[in-house]
C-alpha cells in the first residue's frame, strides 16, 4: 500500500492557517499596546516567536489533526536519502538569494529607482560616519567594513536559517504540498497570499513597507510572497527537502543588506521601489520563475501527480503498482 493525498485535505489545511495564524497575531499584541511598535524591546523576540507558529500547526495537524504517517517526513523535515539528495539545493539556496538580490539592485539602478555607488560605498560611509569618497580630506570607506557587511551577508544566512525554518516547515513543508491537487499555480498562489497576510499586524506598525498606505503594503506584501514563495515551493518540491527552502529563506533576509551596502549617499533606500520587496525586483523574481518554466523544472513534475479535488480531511490509501 502506497500513501498518497488525493485530495485537499480541508480539515488540515483549515486548522494549519487558524494555528499558524491566530497566536501569531497574538504574539503581536505587546506591541500595539506598548505603543512603542516595532522598536519594543521585545519586538524581537515577539517576531521570532511568529516565525515558529507555522512550524507547530504544520506538527500539530500532521501528527494530530490529521495523522500523516510520518509527520516529520511529511514536511520535508526528514527525507529518503538524506543530505546526499539535496545538497545541490543546499549550494543553489546559500549563493541564489544574493546573487538574486543584486540582480535586483542592478535591475532598480537601470529603472532610476536604486541610486548606486558600486565603487565608492558612499552610502555604507555615511551610516558608519566613516568619510564620503570624492569629498576633501575624505579617506574612503575601509575595505575591512566592507568585506565584514558581504561576509555578513553569506554567512549571517545560516544563522537566520533556523527562524526561517519555522516559517518554511509550515508554508513550504506542509501548506503547499497539501494543496498540490489544485494544480501548484494555485498551490503557490494560495500559499503565497496566506503567507503575505500572515504578515498582517507588523504590516500595520510599519514593517517592510512603512512610507505607504497599509492597504498597499498589503497588496506589496502578498505580491512579494506569492513570487517568492513560488520559488521556495520549487525548491522545497525538487530537493524533496524543506531544508533548502529554510535556507534560501534565511540568505533572502541576510540579502536585504545589499542595497545598504550599495547605496549611494544622500539616497535612502524605499523598499517599495527597490530591492526583492520592490516592484523592480519583482521584474528579476518573475525572470526567475520564467527561465524555470521554459527549463521544464517548473511546475515541478512527480512521478505520480495528485488528482485534482477537495476532501472534509480524507488521507486516501491508494495500491501503486
Amino acid at each position: 500500500m502506497g500513501y498518497q493525498q488525493d485530495r485537499v485535505d480541508v480539515r488540515g489545511t483549515t486548522w494549519f492557517v487558524a494555528i499558524a495564524i491566530v497566536p501569531a497575531w497574538l504574539m503581536s499584541v505587546p506591541l500595539f499596546v506598548t505603543g512603542e511598535g516595532l522598536s519594543w524591546s521585545g519586538a524581537p523576540y515577539a517576531l521570532t516567536g511568529m516565525m515558529f507558529m507555522p512550524a507547530l500547526a504544520a506538527l500539530v495537524v500532521n501528527k494530530w489533526i490529521s495523522p500523516a504517517p510520518k509527520p516529520l517526513r511529511a514536511t520535508g523535515l526528514t527525507n529518503p536519502g538524506g543530505l546526499k539528495k539535496w545538497w545541490h539545493y543546499a549550494l543553489l539556496a546559500w549563493f541564489g538569494p544574493p546573487l538574486i538580490a543584486m540582480l535586483a539592485l542592478v535591475v532598480g539602478h537601470m529603472l532610476g529607482v536604486y541610486h548606486a555607488d558600486w565603487t565608492g560605498f558612499s552610502g555604507l560611509a555615511e551610516r558608519s560616519g566613516t568619510d564620503v569618497v570624492g569629498q576633501p580630506d575624505s579617506q574612503g570607506v575601509p575595505m575591512p567594513l566592507v568585506l565584514t557587511q558581504l561576509g555578513q551577508v553569506f554567512l549571517l544566512g545560516w544563522v537566520q536559517t533556523i527562524p526561517a525554518l519555522g516559517e518554511e516547515l509550515g508554508w513550504r513543508g506542509y501548506l503547499a504540498k497539501a494543496l498540490l491537487p489544485l494544480g501548484q499555480p494555485g498551490a503557490f498562489v494560495t500559499t503565497g497570499v496566506l503567507w503575505g497576510l500572515w504578515h498582517a499586524p507588523i504590516l500595520i506598525l510599519g514593517y517592510n513597507y512603512p512610507n505607504v498606505p497599509v492597504v498597499v503594503a498589503f497588496i506589496m506584501m502578498v505580491c512579494f510572497c506569492v513570487l517568492v514563495g513560488t520559488l521556495l515551493s520549487w525548491i522545497r518540491l525538487s530537493s524533496g527537502s524543506v531544508w533548502p527552502a529554510a535556507i534560501a529563506h534565511g540568505f533572502l533576509n541576510s540579502a536585504g543588506a545589499l542595497g545598504g551596502i550599495f547605496a549611494a549617499a544622500g539616497h535612502p533606500i524605499d523598499n517599495v521601489h527597490v530591492g526583492l520587496l520592490g516592484w523592480s525586483g519583482w521584474i528579476v523574481l518573475a525572470l526567475v520563475i520564467l527561465i524555470l518554466m521554459l527549463l521544464g523544472k517548473l511546475p515541478v513534475r512527480f512521478a505520480q501527480a495528485p488528482r485534482a479535488g477537495i476532501s472534509r480531511g480524507v488521507n486516501r490509501l491508494s495500491r501503486k503498482g
